[in-house]
């Protein structure tokens, strides 16, 4: 019957796709350039217009219902991918996935903690408490086995950061092997630029790096303690995440954790009390480089149970082939992540992930449609579009897309992104945090003034957008990459109207079932932000030479090596499963 059900699905998402996109695509009269018009290192005049109301149509079918929140591994996320790869065939781009496809097979594990999983600390002195699921705690085994017992000793790390640039080690020589880690998420506070970069988060912040530190380091589980103003969410964020199905992409040999733990504040209060110290002042010691961890006299005993589910999730992948053929071994990236949290099956709550990100995918495939039926001959250099999967599940499909792309990460000039883009309105101001990273960035600042767009600096850096979405994944392989959204003024608007629109999302919509496509949305933003992308996309590629970041840059060692272990373009293929251009 599931079968039944997403054939039926696929069916319809494919047909609804190919009937939209084939009529407005027949009504569009493309202007296309004469040879006279362009030259190889020099974009034609912007003769494009991006259509609020295709993008419109998109996310409210992406949101829609019948997609079931465009779960990982679920079927909603399977008929989404499905209805990309239509409309990247409706629109003439070339497959790029695996074997001929528009698809790129992701191999992944669902891991499900079962309700028989159990969290109890245990004190000489204070006796044994035992944690509630969701409440207190969630958690997830990430050695991706059906049981995993830990019996072992709790030694507070205060972030568990080692960063010998900032002069800095939480670990001081402390052998974590068969231990549990518990630390604060975010990085120590600071207004010095050079220290931790300030405000701004770095990757030393995020939740991913610490499970990784502590994982090379020999910890058997790690409990990462959750402050709304230090992880810039609320508990219930963490609980819908972490409290359903958790994603991983097929074990490689790094290690991993057998109890990759989010703990609520209270609990980690109460777990420190019976080690008959202080949170708060833990907190405190925890910001300076003197700091030492401290093994408490409390034990971790658990148990976790979890139900594996192997499945194959799929990327997206398509390109329009540059012209020139030696350059056309080269390419710009677009991506957006389509996959959302799904349906909760227990409660029949459905998180649609209308703007999070059925708002990025609508202008993914604005961007394409506009690429391969307004301006098919603009660029020597291929143009490449991803839809990614498993975001939400940290970052996976872009990671995998990092090391297993149809273009070398070396000859990928540009990697552009979006994700979660408000339909509030006429945006006045862009963010594009991480461009000043690039050598990109005085291009960018030119072609945002010529839209009439201010450049707004992230209005939030503490949060760490920069590592929170799927161009930290390419970044990681070296391609230089940021992410395109509106910044907080709107036409009409004054500041605080946008700062207090997006404390609403975030509060009430973010990660939520409430995060629905609505009639009133207003798409303007998002069709000036797909037009930003695409003035900025072809500026890239007719550059005489692919972008790079800006040296000394935490990037820039990676892209330099994977340039060097890259040959220069020539006209041969090398035959691959992935296409290669």
């Amino acid at each position: 019957m599931r079968k039944f059900k997403l054939l039926l699905g696929v069916i319809l998402a494919t047909a609804l796709c190919v009937s939209y996109v084939g009529a407005q695509a027949r009504r569009i009269q493309a202007k296309r350039p004469t040879p006279s018009e362009t030259t190889a290192n020099k974009p034609e005049p912007a003769s494009v217009h991006m259509d609020p109301e295709k993008i419109r149509a998109h996310v409210k079918y992406l949101a829609s219902d019948l997609l079931e929140g465009r779960g990982t591994g679920q079927h909603g996320g399977d008929i989404a991918a499905e209805y990309i790869a239509a409309a990247f065939a409706e629109y003439g781009l070339k497959p790029a996935g695996d074997d001929g496809t528009y698809f790129q097979h992701v191999p992944m594990v669902g891991v499900k903690t079962l309700g028989d999983t159990s969290f109890n600390f245990v004190s000489a002195d204070r006796g044994t408490w035992t944690l509630k699921n969701l409440d207190d705690y969630v958690t997830s085994n990430e050695s991706q086995k059906e049981q995993a017992d830990i019996d072992a000793p709790i030694v507070f790390v205060g972030y568990g950061i080692n960063a010998p640039e900032y002069a800095w080690d939480d670990y001081k020589g402390v052998d974590l092997t068969g231990k549990v880690a518990l630390l604060f998420v975010n990085e120590p506070s600071s207004d010095d630029p050079k220290f931790f970069k300030g405000k701004a988060l770095t990757y030393y912040g995020r939740w991913t790096y610490k499970f990784e530190e502590t994982a090379r380091r020999g910890a058997v589980a790690t409990l990462i303690i959750h402050r709304t103003d230090l992880a810039s969410y609320g508990w219930e964020v963490v609980r819908n995440s972490w409290g359903q199905e958790k994603s991983y992409l097929k074990l490689d040999g790094s290690p991993k954790l057998q109890a990759a733990t989010w703990i609520h504040f209270e609990a980690a209060k109460k777990l420190v009390d019976a080690a008959g110290l202080d949170l708060d002042k833990l907190f405190e010691q925890a910001q300076s480089r003197e700091f030492h961890p401290m093994e408490l006299p409390v034990h971790l005993q658990a148990r976790v149970a979890s139900q594996l589910r192997p499945f194959v999730s799929r990327n997206v992948l398509a390109a329009l082939i540059g012209r020139d053929p030696i350059l056309r071994q080269e390419a710009i990236l677009y991506t957006a992540h389509y996959d959302h949290l799904g349906i909760d099956k227990k409660d029949h709550n459905i998180y649609h992930g209308a703007v999070d990100n059925a708002t990025g995918c609508g202008v993914l495939l604005e961007l394409a449609r506009a690429w391969s039926q307004v301006m098919p001959t603009a660029s020597p250099r291929t143009i490449l579009f991803a839809a990614v999967t498993a975001e939400e599940q940290g970052l996976l499909g872009s990671e995998y897309l990092g090391t297993h792309s149809p273009v070398s990460p070396a000859k990928i000039s540009l990697d552009l992104n979006y994700d979660a883009l408000a339909p509030i309105g006429d945006p006045e101001e862009v963010e594009v945090s991480g461009a000043e990273r690039t050598t990109f960035y005085p291009t960018m600042e030119a072609q945002a003034k010529t839209l009439g767009l201010a450049i707004r600096p992230d209005a939030h850096p503490e949060a760490g957008h920069y590592y929170r979405s799927d161009h930290f994944s390419l970044a990681r392989v070296g391609i230089p990459s940021f992410s395109i959204g509106e910044g907080l003024k709107f036409k009409g608007h004054d500041e605080a109207w946008g700062e207090a629109q997006e404390r609403d999302y975030v509060e009430h919509r973010y990660h939520q079932p409430t995060d629905e496509y609505l009639p009133g949305m207003d798409f303007t933003g998002d069709a000036k932000m797909a037009m930003f992308g695409y003035e900025l996309g072809l500026q890239a590629a007719t550059q005489p030479k692919l972008i790079a970041w800006q040296p000394g840059d935490e990037f820039d060692a990676i892209r330099k090596q994977s340039q060097l272990l890259t040959p220069p373009p020539t006209q041969k293929r090398a035959p691959t499963k992935a296409r290669k251009f």
